[in-house]
């Protein structure tokens, strides 16, 4: 694993991709910044994160036999990983909302952005872009929906051991996917949906 650690960018996984681009990267490569000036989110929405007090990082994840018609068990993995490493810091009332954020008290605490590149019928590799909200406690009056682990447990979080967690947490799932243990990965998704009766 190869963590480049940068003061700022405009973006993790846009970073990453021309990284990839000029050379090529181990798997497990991740770009982390204390400031991020373009963030993306889901559908090209934009992520807003105080410098210095949340995680905003992406990894690079080489996939071995990962059909594309298999990619919805890719995104469980990621958001279980997600999911698993904040349950275990007792983050109350936990949820995922379909696809890829993570709620506290149905308030967004953490924002996932997959991108994939393909190969035949093969994800041949992933870029995870993962944005958390950790220490920040004063959030834009234009994000009034948004929670962060420090207002929700009142303590400061260490943001290198955090990301070291979800690392690991990461490998544990994406080794899950690739042995093809999809019903697993679909259980322990599902059973932490955020109003979970929707059609996946």
């Amino acid at each position: 694993m190869k963590i480049i650690k940068l003061d700022a960018t405009d973006s993790t996984n846009s970073f990453l991709k021309n990284l990839l681009l000029s050379a090529p990267q181990e798997n497990l490569t991740v770009v982390v910044t204390q400031k991020q000036t373009k963030g993306r989110g889901q559908q090209d929405s934009q992520w807003v994160s105080e410098p210095h007090k949340n995680l905003t990082f992406s990894t690079l994840i080489f996939l071995n036999d990962v059909k594309i018609e298999h990619r919805r068990y890719l995104n469980f993995a990621i958001a279980i990983a997600i999911y698993t490493v904040l349950f275990d810091k007792k983050i109350p009332k936990l949820s995922i909302k379909w696809p890829n954020d993570i709620l506290s008290a149905n308030k967004k605490i953490c924002g996932i952005l997959i991108e994939n590149t393909f190969f035949g019928d093969q994800i041949k590799s992933t870029i995870v872009g993962i944005g958390l909200n950790v220490n920040q406690e004063i959030f834009s009056n234009t994000l009034s929906n948004v929670t962060s682990l420090k207002l929700a447990t009142l303590k400061e979080t260490d943001l290198d051991v955090l990301l070291n967690e979800i690392l690991v947490q990461i490998q544990t799932q994406i080794k899950l996917l690739e042995a093809k243990d999809f019903h697993l990965l679909e259980k322990q998704y599902l059973d932490v949906l955020y109003l979970s009766l929707i059609h996946i």
